[in-house]
C-alpha cells in the first residue's frame, strides 16, 4: 500500500505540472510603434490580454486619445483589435496555434508608458495517465483551480495597472494644482505691489500740486 501510494503522489505531481500556464506581464515605453510576439501551443486555447497606458513622459499632458493594439496569428490575419483605448482587456480563442503578434500604435505626440499582460489558458487531458478512476475527478478539479488563480492574477495585474495610472493621475493633478496656486498667489503680490506703487505716485503727485 505505501509503495502504491508513493507510485499515485508521483503520478499526480508530474501530472499537476503541464497545467502550468504560459503568462507574460511586461511594462514598456513607446514612441509610435511596438510589436510583441507570444507563442501557442494548442488551438482552442483561450488567451487573454490586458493593457493599460500608465502615463506620458510630460507631466502637463493629459488627453484620452489611447493607443492600437492589433492581434495577429501566425498567419499574419487580424484577429482581435483596440482602438483608441486607455486601457483595455479582452479574450479570444486561438483558431491557428503558433506565434502570436501583439502590436500597440501610439498616436500621441509624447512617448507613452504601457503596461501589457497575456495569459495563456490551457486544459490538459490525462487520459493516457489516469486510468484509476479516482484519479480522473482529480486532475478535473486541479485545472479548474488552476485556471481560477491564473484569472485572478491576471485581473489582479489589470487592477495594480488601473492603481498606478491612476496615482500618476492624482500626482500630476496635484502637481498642477500646486503650481497655479503658486502662479496666482505671485501674481495677486505682484498686482499689490502694482497698487502700492501706483498710489504712492498718485499721492505723491497730489502733494506737489498741494505745495504749488
Amino acid at each position: 500500500m505505501e509503495g502504491l501510494s508513493w507510485t499515485r503522489a508521483c503520478v499526480l505531481v508530474l501530472c499537476i505540472m503541464p497545467f502550468l500556464h504560459p503568462a507574460a506581464a511586461i511594462r514598456f515605453v513607446i514612441d509610435r510603434e511596438e510589436c510583441f510576439s507570444h507563442n501557442v501551443e494548442y488551438e482552442g486555447d483561450t488567451v487573454h490580454v490586458s493593457f493599460v497606458v500608465i502615463k506620458a513622459d510630460t507631466p502637463w499632458h493629459y488627453s484620452e486619445d489611447g493607443v492600437d493594439l492589433v492581434v495577429k496569428d501566425s498567419n499574419g490575419a487580424q484577429v482581435r483589435d483596440s482602438r483608441d483605448k486607455i486601457s483595455d482587456k479582452f479574450e479570444f480563442i486561438v483558431q491557428k496555434r503558433g506565434v502570436h503578434r501583439f502590436c500597440f500604435t501610439n498616436k500621441s505626440p509624447y512617448h507613452e508608458t504601457i503596461d501589457f499582460d497575456v495569459h495563456v489558458g490551457h486544459y490538459s487531458y490525462f487520459d493516457q495517465h489516469a486510468k484509476d478512476e479516482h484519479f480522473s475527478p482529480l486532475f478535473e478539479q486541479i485545472a479548474k483551480l488552476d485556471e481560477a488563480l491564473y484569472n485572478i492574477q491576471f485581473e489582479q495585474h489589470w487592477l495594480e495597472a488601473q492603481t498606478d495610472r491612476q496615482a500618476i493621475l492624482n500626482e500630476n493633478m496635484s502637481r498642477r494644482a500646486i503650481h497655479k496656486a503658486l502662479f496666482e498667489s505671485a501674481a495677486l503680490i505682484a498686482a499689490s505691489v502694482i497698487q502700492v506703487y501706483l498710489l504712492r505716485r498718485l499721492f505723491e503727485r497730489k502733494l506737489g500740486t498741494s505745495r504749488v
